[in-house]
């Protein structure tokens, strides 16, 4: 925009350019005290062995690349406006320049390709913090040897800084703890007061490094190096001021840059030719060295190069870094413009580079690889199994013993609720001996069944923010420990004795559905439990319901995109539920309170509010299963008959039967045999002679407990109406008592009555029918006074 004529004059006069100048370079200092606030010192001395191997050669080679490009470049590209300056000094810089990585934007493509837990990832990150050290020490280094008139007054200068950061390390960080400590900052995240003391720190030692001959960004750095990590302080700080850097302050920085660069200086071959020898230095020397030591550290090739290419990454530190250099008359504009580019270039290709290399299915392989499942040709290694062992585990894969939840505050009622009532039979029962005396010595608990095991996990949104990035670079782990949901969940189910483990994830919005399925992966859960939203919406915050209409609950096509894609993915992981909570476990729901009626007590309307809310009285809960046939209503039986074993629930099993036209039954006969992988035979009334024998088995070989709890019955109704009919008869059987709340348990796709079929629904064109099945859509539209379990096969599921 700046070769538009009169721009420059009209938007940025002249008078203007020092208060840009200085309001510009406040935030920069803000902005590396920040990016000092996101290394974790911890994480380089965790793993300083690959870390030191790592980043010293991810920065000698490149560096001496850098000091090769820099003879010509100094001889050809000199400023002849600038100061007289060595070829050590220039070559130092520029040096460093090729060297440097930028660990904020490092943080970011790691945490958006869910590599951080990995070992790439953790490698990445220890040599980046030690890369990123290091290159802000020599770039001090050689801005004290421009600023200072001689070697000895550049020797002073960086005296002056080793002191001071002595001091701030050992004469500040002390007292600055115990005050943190004092007003609750380290525990509870900083007061106003905290949030005043330290910025003022920060622009002390900034002016500080700037009178002793170095660029004042040091010295905000340096105060957020010593800034503690511990309670989650530096998260909580960053969230404090982040938003306004981000937003107003940098963006003036990088404007102010964007002035600075004129690309109608890169005009002919000679010049081009020196950004392209640029380019090929700067990648050449991180990839080449960062691959050898991370080979030599007994990595893979292809985790080598990718560690190699993600240490390539410049960023924005790098145009900080050249800035300085411009500013300090270093770098000519067209040597810097030059620098721009290859920065550029450096960064935008990391990510496709990392996505080249290590391709999500080629981690996968390692991992299995890794824990010994496999051999490298994918050939597996766990021993083969008997005929009779396969149909036993084909058996046990129909129960539901490993469960994956997805943890939400606006849901945890309803989790608690189904989870005691999945976990009845597997209750653990005290076994005293008969000898009193024994008996009173020690009592042994004998786990007579196996309990369910239930793993919940819960997703938290990965923003754009720099906090957000943190919390999973430093603090996903002890969030896990400390996150109020799943200690409230863990707590819970350990009461009613369900093996249980819960941890906190932070993703993308668009990635959650992955998250949640890798977990149900790595868990081996049978089944996977997706609660809907109150609001209908994706993310878990408290704030939501002041925020969203209820009436908007289905609606939301981000909450429908996201239960979409996990309905998907599941169809190769495990069986997985969709559970519409509607006053489950005798939860009352918003709009449900009663209307104050003025009487002669004159309840107020606080009074009102404090009454307390009775027990429920009637812990009963009633299911309606109707039966069309296929995988997901033979996955959806055999859960009803599970939760059926709970004594407090009853049961009503609807075989509906309608007459298959010949254009029907060849669509369900395709269907069938496409997700069972065998032929099945034309089905008639709308049901698989598979079907039939299924239910009629179950209802045959019912077991003791379940009889006169569990009714079968058979309702005959027409192809155009079976819908309609089914959910009128959903209505004369829920809601006809007080309970805790009534259940309808439904299959997700129906072959020949749903259309088109669920799992081949366009994602740009999603609608509740699409997601959750046209049986399940009628039930919702006809506000059926019961909550929906949709509940659809997968993986084994699908074989059962």
């Amino acid at each position: 925009m700046m070769r538009i004529p009169g721009f420059q004059e009209a938007i940025f006069p002249t008078e203007s350019m020092p208060v840009f100048n200085n309001v510009a370079n406040l935030g920069l200092l803000i902005f590396l005290f920040l990016v000092a606030l996101e290394v974790d010192i911890r994480l380089f001395t965790h793993n300083w062995k690959a870390a030191l191997s790592v980043g010293l050669a991810g920065m000698i080679l490149p560096f001496g690349l850098g000091f090769a490009v820099a003879w010509g470049l100094y001889n050809n590209f000199r400023n002849p406006n600038s100061i007289e300056i060595g070829f050590g000094t220039f070559g130092l810089f520029i040096g460093t320049a090729l060297a440097i990585t930028a660990f904020p934007v490092l943080c970011r493509i790691l945490t958006e390709l869910n590599l951080l837990r990995s070992g790439v990832g953790v490698t990445v990150l220890a040599a980046g913090i030690g890369n990123d050290v290091t290159g802000w020490v020599l770039l001090a280094l050689c801005v004290a040897l421009v600023n200072n008139a001689n070697g000895l007054a550049a020797l002073w200068a960086l005296l002056c800084a080793v002191g001071w950061t002595l001091f701030l390390v050992f004469g500040v960080r002390p007292p600055f703890i115990w005050i943190l400590k004092r007003t609750g900052s380290l525990k509870n995240g900083p007061t106003q007061g905290m949030v005043a003391l330290t910025l003022l720190m920060v622009l002390a030692s900034a002016f500080f490094t700037g009178i002793i001959g170095i660029h004042p960004i040091f010295g905000a750095f340096l105060v957020g190096l010593i800034c503690p990590h511990d309670g989650g302080f530096a998260i909580k700080m960053t969230e404090k001021i982040e938003d306004l850097i981000s937003v107003l302050f940098l963006p003036l920085y990088f404007a102010l840059s964007g002035l600075n660069t004129n690309l109608g200086l890169l005009n002919d071959g000679k010049t081009w030719a020196y950004v392209i020898a640029i380019i090929v230095c700067a990648f050449a020397g991180k990839i080449i060295g960062g691959t050898l030591a991370a080979r030599a550290n007994k990595l893979l090739w292809r985790e080598s190069i990718t560690i190699g290419c993600l240490m390539s990454c410049k960023g924005l530190v790098e145009l900080i870094v050249l800035n300085i250099g411009l500013q300090a008359r270093i770098l000519s504009e067209q040597t810097f413009t030059m620098f721009v580019v290859m920065a550029l270039v450096t960064t935008v290709a990391t990510t496709p580079l990392t996505k080249a290399f290590y391709p999500p299915w080629y981690q996968k392989k390692v991992e299995r690889w890794r824990r010994g499942e496999i051999d490298w040709n994918d050939n597996l290694l766990e021993p083969s199994v008997s005929t009779d062992e396969t149909q036993v585990q084909k058996l046990n894969s129909s129960q539901i013993r490993r469960l994956l939840v997805h943890l939400r505050l606006d849901s945890l009622p309803t989790l608690f609720t189904f989870i005691t009532l999945l976990g009845s039979e597997s209750r653990p029962h005290v076994v005293q001996s008969e000898n009193t005396a024994e008996a009173t010595d020690s009592n042994e608990v004998q786990i007579r069944k196996r309990p369910l095991e239930v793993h919940g996990l819960r997703v938290i949104e990965l923003t754009e923010r720099t906090s957000s990035v943190m919390h999973v670079t430093e603090f996903e782990e002890l969030y896990s420990l400390r996150d109020p949901v799943v200690n409230a969940f863990r707590t819970f189910s350990q009461l009613n004795d369900v093996a249980v483990s819960g941890r906190v994830a932070v993703a993308p919005v668009e990635a959650y559905a992955e998250t949640l399925m890798t977990q149900a992966s790595e868990t081996a859960s049978d089944f996977a439990l997706i609660p809907w939203g109150e609001y209908g919406s994706t993310a878990d915050d408290q704030s939501v319901p002041f925020a969203v209409d209820a009436s908007d609950r289905f609606k939301t096509s981000a909450h429908l995109d996201f239960v979409h894609q996990t309905l998907h993915k599941a169809l190769s992981t495990c069986n997985a539920g969709i559970f519409i909570d509607n006053g489950f476990g005798g939860i009352k729901k918003p709009g449900d309170e009663p209307g104050l009626t003025r009487t002669r007590s004159a309840l107020s309307m606080r009074s009102h509010r404090e009454l307390a809310t009775l027990p429920v009285a009637n812990k009963n809960h009633h299911i309606f299963f109707p039966f069309f046939g296929g995988a997901d209503d033979r996955v959806a039986l055999r859960v009803v008959l599970q939760l059926a074993k709970n004594p407090h629930v009853t049961a009503a099993v609807v075989h509906v039967k309608w007459p298959a036209t010949s254009s029907t039954a060849s669509k369900i006969a395709t269907e069938e045999s496409d997700s069972r992988g065998t032929t099945t035979p034309t089905p008639e009334h709308g049901i698989t002679p598979q079907d039939h024998a299924f239910l009629s088995t179950l209802q045959s070989s019912l077991p003791r407990e379940l009889v006169g709890r569990v009714v079968f019955s058979e309702i005959d109704v027409s192809v155009g109406t079976a819908l309609t009919e089914t959910v009128a008869v959903a209505h004369k059987t829920i809601g006809q008592a007080k309970n805790a709340g009534d259940i309808v348990v439904v299959g997700r796709r129906h072959p020949g009555l749903d259309d088109p079929s669920p799992e081949t629904a366009s994602y740009g064109s999603l609608d509740l029918k699409k997601t959750v099945g046209a049986l399940s859509d009628q039930l919702i539209s006809a506000n059926a006074k019961a909550s929906i379990l949709i509940i659809q096969a997968g993986g084994r599921g699908l074989e059962t």
